[in-house]
Formats: C-alpha cells, structure tokens, sequence
C-alpha cells in the first residue's frame, strides 16, 4: 500500500458527461451571441436629452412680495385717507372756531348798537321832558316877575337875541369835555359857538373868555352877555346870560347843558362882548 493512500485525494471529482455537455453549450450560446454582437459592429451611443425640471423656488417669493406690496399698498392708502381726513377736520374746526368769532363780534356789536339807540332814545326823551320844563319854567318867570321884564329873554334883540336863542337850543345836549357840538359840549365850546352865529370869533378856552368883552356889573346884566366863575383871566368855568335872571350853560357830564337860575351857582362875574 502508498504511503499516502490513507490521504484523501485534493483531486477535484470530475464532472459528470450531462453536466459538462450542458456547461459547454450554454458557454456557446454566449460566444455565439457574443460574436454576432462582435459582427454586427460597435453600437451608436444615442445622447440622452431629459430635461429635468426643478422645483420652482420664485413661484412662491413672487407671491409673498406680491402679496406684501399689496399690504404695504392698503396701509399707505389708508393712512393716506387718515390724513385726508384729518386735515378736513382740522379745516372745519377752524372754520367753526372763525364762524363763532364773527358770531360772537355781531352779537357783540349788535348789542352795543342796541344800547346805543336805547341811550339815545332815552337822552332825546330827557331832552323833550327838559325843553317842556323850560318853557313852563319861562312862562312862570314871565308871568311872576314883571318888574324884570326889561332883562328877560324876550327882551334881547339883534345879534344877542340871536346868542340867546342858540344857547337855548342846546339845553338838554350832553357835557363832553372838549366838545364842540353839535350835540355835546363843554362850557367855553358852547360860548364860543353860540357868539360864533353873529361872527363873533371868541378864544376857545373859559380863562381867555372872561376878559374877551367889557367886565359889567353882576347888578347890571343884559342877555347876551358871558357870566364867568373864578377870577377874570383865570375863570374855569362860563355861561350865557339868557335874561329874567337865568342863565345856559354847560355845566358837568351829570347835568348836560341846563338853564338855571343865577342862585343855582352865583357866577364871579360877566363881560360884555356885543
């Protein structure tokens, strides 16, 4: 026996007939086809032209900035109409607040015309009750002093008479300090006016008036002649002698221009002028 006979054989078993006949035509189809592939020549390799189409990313971005434009859009146009109508408000109020003004100055000056009529009506109403009372008061003293009728009023003639009857004219019409008329005055404005009528041209003021004509007795008055109070050249105070003991003057702002008796306020003295 070998040496080695007990050692299995490393020689591979062989194949059997059917299995080796089936391996040998199946490698020959293969070489087969891989010889009329080999015939037929190299194979044209066609390019491949697939367009592969991307998610598209704009198609939403365009939509938000759309979207957020028009936003922006609306709140621009409504703060645009905010405004708008602020500023119409602001014009009204403005134009109320001016109406109301206007208002307010009409009714304020409707109101002082209203009294100014008032007043007026009233003053003209004092002025008839005065003048009534004048010419009772005149008919009294005509009546009651005869013996002085030759001073009185009705006695004045030519350019005196006519002095006296301006100065009469006047009773009634407001005291103004510096007035000149024609209805209001103060004391030497209506001497100065009432010698003015026969054009006679008199100093404006009472100091100048009292030594404008020939100083006369207090006893020896005649109408027409210009009664002063304090002294001559510094008198701060005039009337006209009206006759029957009276005389017109411009007194203060409580009474006006009155007649009065000479016992109402004695004067210091007179000058005669025509």
């Amino acid at each position: 026996m070998s040496h080695t006979a007990h050692i299995p054989s490393h020689r591979k078993p062989r194949r059997s007939a059917s299995k080796t006949a089936l391996r040998a035509g199946v490698a020959g189809g293969v070489l087969s086809t891989i010889a009329v592939a080999g015939a037929a020549g190299p194979a044209q390799a066609e390019p491949v032209a697939q367009t592969i189409e991307m998610p598209t990313i704009t198609a939403g971005l365009s939509t938000s900035v759309a979207a957020s434009a028009q936003a922006t859009q609306a709140v621009a146009l409504d703060l645009e109409t905010q405004a708008t109508e602020d500023a119409a408000a602001a014009t009204a109020a403005k134009t109320a607040k001016k109406a109301k003004a206007e208002a307010v100055r009409k009714a304020e000056a409707r109101k002082k015309a209203e009294a100014a009529a008032e007043a007026k009506a009233q003053e003209a109403a004092e002025r008839a009750s005065r003048s009534a009372e004048r010419t009772t008061l005149s008919a009294s003293t005509g009546s009651s002093d005869s013996a002085s009728s030759s001073s009185s009023s009705s006695s004045a003639t030519g350019s005196a008479a006519s002095v006296v009857a301006f100065a009469q004219s006047q009773v009634g019409d407001a005291y103004v300090s510096g007035g000149t008329g024609p209805n209001s005055w103060d004391c030497s404005g209506l001497v100065q006016a009432a010698f003015r009528t026969v054009g006679v041209d008199l100093p404006r003021v009472s100091q100048s008036q009292s030594t404008a004509g020939t100083q006369v007795s207090l006893d020896n008055l005649q109408p027409g002649d210009i009664l002063y109070w304090g002294g001559a050249g510094s008198a701060y105070h005039v009337g006209i002698y009206v006759g029957g003991g009276q005389f017109v003057g411009a007194q203060n702002s409580s009474t006006g221009v009155v007649q009065k008796s000479l016992d109402y306020d004695p004067p210091s003295g007179a000058v005669r002028v025509l």
